[in-house]
């Protein structure tokens, strides 16, 4: 399967997409342009040139508590209210394509794109929220790990991330 990852633009076709999810789906098709008009979250779409749009994630800024933190990570960071962030706020796959790895790919996509920007702005750890167990999962396969208060949402410093990945910030 060939595609490509792209920001979400006037002539992507949304009305077909559908990841089995309704609040997705209907976000997708009814705010996501919205959103992304309004400065809220940039969205990118996974396109492949005979299905149209097979996938998509958001991005927008986070500000995370320490004390949400699991207390072996915040007791190494300077006591403030608050750390800078990224949010990957929703990630979808289309049905046809489910299974045949296009979530890892955007996973990895949005990744690489918060690792880029950290060369002009700090942020400490990339923020999820999962819809699901069969999410969490899928996200802690990543290395993420959950907020002990707050289970669907997880997390994975941007330290890690750039281990992860083989990738630094210059």
């Amino acid at each position: 399967m060939r595609y490509q990852i792209e920001p979400l633009g006037k002539s992507h076709e949304r009305g077909a997409f559908s990841c089995g999810n309704r609040e997705l789906d209907d976000w997708f098709r009814r705010r996501a342009g919205q959103d992304a008009r309004r400065n809220i979250a940039r969205i990118f779409v996974a396109v492949e040139p005979e299905m149209g749009i097979i996938g998509f994630y958001s991005l927008s800024a986070y500000t995370l508590s320490i004390e949400d933190l699991p207390k072996n990570i915040a007791h190494k960071l300077p006591n403030y209210d608050a750390l800078p962030a990224a949010l990957i706020g929703r990630l979808a796959t289309d049905s046809k394509v489910q299974g045949k790895g296009v979530g890892k790919l955007l996973l990895a996509d949005a990744i690489r794109r918060v690792l880029g920007a950290m060369e002009k702005l700090a942020v400490f750890a990339i923020v999820v929220e999962a819809k699901n167990e069969v999410a969490v999962s899928f996200y802690e396969s990543f290395g993420f790990a959950q907020f002990p208060l707050h289970p669907n949402r997880l997390f994975l410093p941007t330290k890690e991330a750039m281990s992860a990945l083989g990738e630094s910030v210059k």
